[in-house]
């Protein structure tokens, strides 16, 4: 390393230390202030959005011409990109997450002891939380919103890909937070895109509580491999939709339609079609003409190749791929039980649906497959915090302690036990 490149290394953590100390006073503040002050933050906030859609528009023209320029996919640019619906969908987002409960201060449970001990589990912020994530501008608004409301600080860490957005989203936050009187450092974003401040952040252990990862699986190994810090996991989005020879035909067609192509590059896009061998000569048929249509291309397994020249083979690789595009692989499988062993073996713990109107199959099939959503009869595309009545969400936690799927407010709060007593001594 040069001498130069030493001297900004070290301004570099210089700054991600000031980041940090502010963050931890913020959080200080945050945990005991009161519900109306942070929803009028995040009402504040979502208002600016709106008086500032233009000036959004024009950042995210320059991060659009930025990856356009790096050779980023369709795909890829359309998790960028932001338009007057999507800016409207990220402050109603924040209006939304200001209408939940407060979740601080919440009693989870309570009881009271022989000896006249009342003991209560409260819910409590965690601190400071750490956000990592690629691409996607909205994630800025949300994780700042929720993080927020659940009396936490964040320090966030964009995508290079989506800065001038974000920065323009981290001004409206700031808005809403001078607006209710609260620490703008409540919400911060790293103010560089040099790489290196990953680094400095998954060490940070004196000032972030918790690391948030969300983005490509190369981004998510690096943070479970180097943090110091717990990481709330969201790994990616290999989700499945198993199509039961008991399925209604325009169901589980219209269904698969939505779950691949409303939007392919979202993580809880369906991936993999697992079609009961019993259901490929009727069920198939109309839900590949619909994929076609739509403008899908599809892998698929010889049987499925039979039905449709336009059907490419598949390779043992498709079935562990996320194409977050308009690409999906097609495998037939005899009966449910060989579905939720291709799902539990291939499957990233994190969306699954079954399509069925046996009701003992589908049941076998939410009980088995071990991912953090499962859903009957719907599209995986409902994996979705906002979806879910969480105001939004900063991801889909995939492990198996919690929180585990969509992670809003109330799943970025931790808890204390509170006991009052009257005077009691142990004997």
């Amino acid at each position: 390393m040069s001498a130069a490149q030493q001297v900004e290394q070290t301004d570099l953590a210089a700054t991600m230390r000031e980041l940090g100390a502010r963050a931890r006073a913020a959080g200080r503040a945050l945990a005991v202030a009161p519900s109306e002050s942070k929803d009028r933050a995040l009402r504040q906030a979502a208002a600016a959005i709106r008086d500032s859609v233009k000036r959004l528009l024009e950042a995210n023209r320059a991060d659009l011409d930025d990856a356009t320029k790096a050779g980023a996919t369709a795909a890829f640019l359309d998790r960028v990109r932001l338009d007057e619906k999507r800016i409207e969908g990220i402050a109603k987002g924040l209006e939304d997450i200001a209408a939940l409960p407060d979740p601080v201060g919440a009693t989870t449970e309570s009881w009271t002891r022989p000896n006249g001990l009342n003991i209560a589990r409260v819910r409590v912020p965690i601190g400071v939380i750490g956000i990592i994530y690629e691409a996607r501008p909205n994630v800025t608004a949300d994780a700042g919103g929720l993080s927020l409301k659940a009396g936490n600080a964040a320090i966030l860490r964009g995508g290079s890909e989506s800065f001038e957005s974000s920065k323009v989203l981290i001004d409206c936050l700031h808005a809403g937070l001078r607006a209710a009187n609260l620490p703008e450092a409540a919400v911060q974003l790293v103010p560089t895109r040099d790489r290196a401040a990953v680094g400095h952040m998954l060490t940070m252990t004196e000032f972030i509580d918790v690391i948030v990862p969300r983005g490509g699986k190369s981004l998510i190994e690096r943070v479970m491999r180097e943090a110091k810090i717990p990481v709330i996991a969201h790994l990616e989005g290999l989700c499945h939709t198993y199509v039961h020879h008991s399925a209604d035909i325009e169901m589980a067609r219209r269904v698969v339609l939505n779950a691949k192509m409303r939007r392919p590059s979202v993580c809880g896009a369906t991936e993999t079609l697992l079609i009961d061998r019993a259901a490929v000569a009727t069920h198939l048929p109309p839900i590949l003409a619909a994929l076609f249509d739509a403008g899908c291309e599809v892998r698929g397994t010889e049987e499925v190749q039979r039905l449709d020249k336009r059907v490419v083979p598949a390779t043992e690789q498709d079935w562990w791929t996320e194409y977050l595009d308009a690409i999906i692989s097609v495998k037939v499988v005899d009966g449910v039980d060989e579905a939720i062993r291709h799902i539990n073996h291939y499957g990233s713990h994190h969306t699954d649906a079954i399509v069925a109107s046996d009701e003992a199959v589908a049941q076998r099939f939410l009980d088995a497959v071990d991912s953090s959503i499962v859903l009957h009869n719907a599209s995986t595309q409902f994996a979705d915090g906002g979806e879910f009545g969480f105001g939004a969400e900063i991801g889909i936690s995939t492990g198996r302690l919690p929180p585990r799927g969509p992670v809003g407010a109330e799943q970025l709060t931790t808890y204390k036990y509170v006991v009052r007593g009257n005077g009691q001594t142990r004997p």
